[in-house]
């Protein structure tokens, strides 16, 4: 997240001194089929954060980025706020928007963490009925504070609730390794389950149960650079803002913020901040 301080003449959508961010996508072709059709995460030549370019450089001030891939951070809203929407927020916000979500519907949130708690505020936000699943009762409050209008205590592998009433959309926000099976009774006819957490084993699925009530399993990649203007935009309108700890952008900050992802103590996002 930085202000832009030299761009090239042939730039016309940022300009010196605008405020950008940029997220896991940082580098496209701008032209291929993917490209011109608003799916450029998915670009023939991208270039993504874990697989190319890994050094960036940690403690930099500064970067040489494609200018394609930067998003304006809209006026008022604090940077800090900002960064966890270029990943987290643009993951379940492309979801939110991208495959028939309606307003009222029944939209499942499994897990509150960095992404879960974003996609309850969002899925608010857009009107839905938001049914929070989590694996104890000490979340409640906090997701009913986010927009949920309901909260489960449900573990993968547990039975579903009596009497529940499927949801249309199930975001899995949690933990990759999840059982498939016991999320099929969670799902409306013709619903669709958005594995958002990356699992790098093989994950059973089971095809005839999904078959029989028209269940859709919907892989997503953060978003495109439309998708992630118009969060910015939506979180600054409605003044959604994810829950973070901030960290000085320095070997103390970094290391504290390190203890405490690894002792589970951020809620949700740990953000480092340039002193």
């Amino acid at each position: 997240m930085d202000k832009d301080n030299d761009v090239s003449e042939v730039v016309k959508n940022v300009k010196v001194g605008d405020r950008v961010g940029f997220g896991y996508t940082h580098q496209i072709c701008g032209s291929c089929d993917n490209c011109c059709t608003d799916l450029d995460q998915y670009c023939r030549e991208r270039q993504i954060y874990g697989f190319s370019d890994t050094d960036n450089g940690s403690f930099s001030y500064g970067a040489v980025w494609d200018s394609k891939t930067v998003a304006p951070i809209p006026d008022g809203y604090d940077s800090a706020d900002a960064a966890p929407l270029l990943c987290a927020g643009a993951t379940v916000y492309t979801v939110l928007t991208k495959y028939g979500l309606r307003s009222q519907d029944r939209v499942g949130v499994m897990g509150i963490g960095g992404l879960g708690h974003l996609a309850i505020k969002l899925a608010a936000a857009k009107g839905a009925h938001v049914v929070v699943f989590s694996s104890s009762e000490s979340k409640r409050q906090e997701a009913l504070d986010y927009g949920a209008s309901e909260f489960i205590v449900f573990k993968s592998g547990d039975e579903a609730p009596e009497n529940f009433k499927p949801v249309k959309h199930l975001l899995l926000c949690g933990s990759a390794n999840v059982d498939y099976s016991s999320l099929v009774p969670l799902v409306d006819t013709d619903g669709v389950i958005y594995p958002l957490t990356a699992a790098l084993e093989s994950t059973p699925v089971p095809l005839t149960s999904l078959s029989l009530k028209g269940i859709r399993v919907q892989g997503s990649l953060v978003s495109s650079r439309d998708s992630l203007r118009k969060l910015l935009d939506f979180a600054a309108r409605k003044n959604i803002k994810p829950t973070i700890m901030t960290y000085p952008l320095n070997e103390e900050g970094i290391e504290k913020a390190l203890h405490d992802l690894k002792e589970g103590k951020v809620r949700y996002r740990a953000v480092l901040v340039k002193e």
